[in-house]
This record gives structure tokens, C-alpha cells and sequence, in this order.
């Protein structure tokens, strides 16, 4: 089976298609930026990176989704609410951790299918 990958560097690729499922890197908004503003950049690279793989949101299998504070578990949720495919919720999980960097407050990975 074919693999391909996009936007790779020395050290990962920012998504990769084998079969017909995409794989999408830890997404993340610029550095210092609040949840609100992360988490809406970091929807529209996963919705950037879907199209580029021939895929959308509304194919969305699974998404895992980082805070480095639970307690702003609302706000981000306000934001994805929004975005999420009505009728097309991905099995999704969400945990406080520390992140590469204290600058980032959320980071998503997704998986989606590909037509």
C-alpha cells in the first residue's frame, strides 16, 4: 500500500494518508495566544490539512485533545463546538498535560477517513 506524507521535516510530517485513513500531527496556535484563539487556528490547519489529504471534518474517527490547564476545558470546547461536523462527532478524548511548550495551551491530533 502506498504511504503519503505531507509537510514532513527531519523529524515528522504534519499528516500522513495510508489506505483510506489520514493521520494528522499534534496540531498547535501560535505560541501566547488564548485557548479561544489556539484552538480556533489549530481547526482550521486540521481542516487545511484534511482538504490537502482529501479529506474533511465530517470524516473525522478520532480526535485527542491536550490542555495544559483542564480548567479551561470550556472554553475550548466552546470553539470546537462550533466547528464540529453536526451528525459527524469523532470518538474523541481530552487530558491535561504539559506541553512542549508552556506558551501552547492546546494541541489536537486527529484521524480521519479519506474518500
Amino acid at each position: 500500500m502506498t504511504i503519503q506524507r505531507f509537510h514532513t521535516g527531519q523529524r515528522m510530517s504534519q499528516a500522513v494518508v495510508h489506505g483510506n485513513t489520514v493521520y494528522l500531527a499534534g496540531q498547535v496556535g501560535a505560541p501566547g495566544q488564548s485557548v479561544t484563539a489556539q484552538t480556533t487556528e489549530i481547526l482550521a490547519k486540521i481542516d487545511k490539512l484534511l482538504a490537502e489529504a482529501g479529506s474533511d471534518k465530517s470524516k473525522l474517527l478520532q480526535a485527542v485533545i491536550w490542555l495544559a490547564d483542564i480548567g479551561d476545558f470550556a472554553e475550548m470546547n466552546a470553539v470546537w463546538d462550533a466547528w464540529v461536523a453536526p451528525g459527524h462527532a469523532p470518538a474523541r478524548a481530552c487530558g491535561e498535560s504539559k506541553l512542549a511548550s508552556p506558551d501552547y495551551v492546546v494541541e489536537i491530533i486527529a484521524v480521519a477517513a479519506v474518500d
